[in-house]
């Protein structure tokens, strides 16, 4: 048992010390070498438990999710309002990340699902597909009525559209990100008030539209 939890405090010094350094130095600047050294590990050892830097960015992201979620369900449970639940998950993700704005800027450079820290590769696929489970939580919580045929993509829709607000927030420079905070005042009374139309029955045919344009981003590759 001590030597399993003197590993995981090594792992989790190299991770800290890691992310220090991605900080203050940049995230493609920084070596191995130096995370080893400012960690005081021999660089095999850092290498026993990262075999790369991108291996220290999945881990600060796996970290990141065990971390918000017992947070992100106590605020979850305050509300059924649709909108007052969507603004809890995305806050708190800017009140999480923001230590690491900076570094989630370079990140964000790996947009290409080719990449392995594109949030739409197949390395973070794990990753990706609990933070759209989120959103479902966030809709089955809810007092909102979701129509069955719009019900399977909502959850990747509404993570689509947090993610657009997050890559507005590493570039903003407004004093304290404001301009970041009136996008999502702005924008979630909107998408909330999209969502409450599509069940109106008059708006049935711009649903149908809608919904085969979903499957068409979503559906299945042809072989």
């Amino acid at each position: 048992m001590k030597a399993k939890a003197k590993s995981e405090e090594t792992r989790g010094l190299i991770l800290d010390t890691a992310l220090g350094l991605f900080r203050k130095n940049g995230f493609e600047e920084t070596t191995m070498r130096e995370i080893a050294s400012e960690a005081r590990v021999a660089l095999g050892g850092a290498y026993y438990y990262y075999d790369s830097k991108h291996a220290l960015v999945m881990a600060f992201y796996e970290r990141a999710q065990r971390e918000m979620e017992p947070e992100i369900r106590a605020r979850l449970s305050r509300s059924t309002s649709l909108e007052k639940r969507l603004r809890a998950l995305i806050e708190m993700k800017f009140e999480y990340f923001s230590p690491n704005r900076s570094l989630l800027g370079a990140l964000s450079a790996h947009i290409d699902p080719r990449h392995p820290l594109s949030p739409f590769s197949l390395e973070t696929e794990s990753i990706r597909e609990q933070e759209v489970h989120f959103f479902s939580d966030v809709l089955e919580g809810s007092q909102q009525k979701i129509t069955t045929d719009l019900k399977p993509f909502m959850p990747r829709v509404l993570w689509m559209y947090e993610m657009g607000l997050l890559l507005y927030w590493v570039y903003d420079r407004s004093k304290g990100q404001r301009r970041t905070q009136l996008l999502l005042d702005k924008s979630l009374s909107i998408v909330v008030g999209l969502i409450r139309l599509a069940s109106v029955p008059l708006f049935k045919p711009i649903r149908k539209l809608v919904v085969d344009l979903l499957e068409t981003v979503y559906g299945e590759e042809d072989e």
